[in-house]
């Protein structure tokens, strides 16, 4: 059975990251909401079609078109996925295990990514990436090691989200913390919410990312686990 897991945490906390670095380790398949929805628009199929027609509203897409463009991509195979994005609130959440079980799969594993609001604004302020390979990099943190350049792929494309500031930032928080933070509980309740401190160096939270993968996706954590989500969120 594929290992499915889903990344959940604010914006900002390296979820993006991480599932790059996932894809690099094992292989897995990112199936990000946004791209998935990009991609359909293109197409020019029926589904596609009804995508643009919504966006070009400016609606929002429907979780049917979501979770039948997931369905279509669980059809390539592989050793997981990686559901990043998606999904955002608890009916999706119920419509995404549905989905899984019609396909005799599940959600092994699911990892918070905790990071503190305030240190949020201070990464989201100074970050940028690279429009040829996605690479993500930071003004303090991480600058390139040559002005303009993309240190991976040498691409002259490094762009900055109109959002990535202060400001914006607060608004996406408080839709995260209303839409999707109730996700947390919902996945502490079935015993496979995992929490790793976002705050850490890229490499210390792929680190502990492996080792859940490593220690608890074959079976469930007890509530006792190391690593386990031992309590409830308050």
């Amino acid at each position: 059975m594929p290992t499915n897991i889903i990344l959940l945490g604010p914006p900002g906390a390296g979820k993006g990251t991480q599932a790059r670095k996932l894809i690099e380790d094992h292989g897995m398949v990112q199936l990000s909401t946004g791209d998935m929805l990009r991609e359909a628009r293109a197409s020019g199929t029926k589904t596609g079609q009804r995508v643009a027609e919504m966006m070009d509203r400016g609606e929002l897409v429907t979780d049917e078109i979501v979770i039948n463009l997931i369905r279509e991509r669980l059809t390539v195979g592989g050793p997981g996925f990686i559901f990043d994005g998606f999904p955002r609130t608890l009916a999706q959440a119920d419509a995404l295990g549905s989905l899984l079980e019609e396909q005799g799969q599940a959600i092994a594993a699911v990892i918070e990514i905790k990071v503190d609001d305030t240190q949020l604004v201070a990464r989201i302020s100074g970050r940028f990436t690279c429009g040829g390979c996605g690479e993500v990099y930071h003004d303090r943190t991480r600058p390139t090691q040559t002005v303009g350049t993309c240190d991976v792929c040498g691409s002259d494309r490094l762009l900055r989200r109109a959002d990535d500031n202060a400001e914006s930032l607060k608004v996406r928080l408080l839709e995260y913390y209303k839409k999707t933070s109730p996700l947390i509980g919902y996945f502490w309740r079935d015993g496979n919410l995992h929490r790793v401190d976002g705050l850490a160096s890229i490499e210390t939270v792929s680190s502990e990312v492996n080792r859940v993968m490593r220690d608890h996706i074959s079976t469930r954590c007890s509530h006792d686990d190391v690593g386990c989500a031992s309590a409830p969120p308050a």
